[in-house]
């Protein structure tokens, strides 16, 4: 089995989020240091919002996000649970030959990217980093229509 090109963590992360359905605005997630260090910074202001907040209300909580608005009404919760299995999915390919659900717990814990019940959002979305499966395309719909759904993850 071949391994994929590495120092491509851009182009996996867009291509995973963007099958997931969600634009992602250059400069934020261009590296794996600016992507860890991004979502948790969203993270942390998401868990005082609430799980309900869109992007948009995320955006104008924080300072330095203005390029997340084009992703201004899907659900917080669901564009950052996103992120995060992108990062671990562009991770994986950029740097192995894939990622494994351990991968993604590994990297969730070593960056602090820890929220309430992540175990069951990514247990419950696996879609989120694997690119095969039937509900992938779904999330996107429910990250902007029912944004609620995703409430166990704040």
């Amino acid at each position: 089995m071949g391994c994929y090109k590495d120092g491509d963590f851009h182009r996996y992360f867009k291509e995973n989020m963007n099958d997931l359905g969600l634009p992602v605005p250059e400069g934020i997630f261009d590296s794996y240091t600016a992507a860890t260090s991004n979502v948790t910074v969203l993270f942390a202001a998401l868990k005082t919002l609430g799980s309900g907040a869109t992007m948009g209300e995320l955006v104008g909580a924080t300072v330095g996000f203005e390029k997340l608005l084009v992703a201004g009404a899907v659900g917080a919760s669901y564009y950052l649970g996103a992120a995060v299995g992108s990062v671990a999915v562009a991770t994986g390919r950029s740097l192995s030959c894939g990622t494994r659900m351990s991968d993604l717990f590994a990297l969730i814990e070593e960056h602090d990217m820890e929220f309430s019940n992540w175990d069951i959002f990514f247990q419950a979305n696996p879609g989120i980093i694997q690119p095969g499966h039937p509900s992938r395309r779904m999330l996107a719909a429910r990250g902007t229509h029912q944004p609620q759904s995703f409430e166990f993850s704040v």
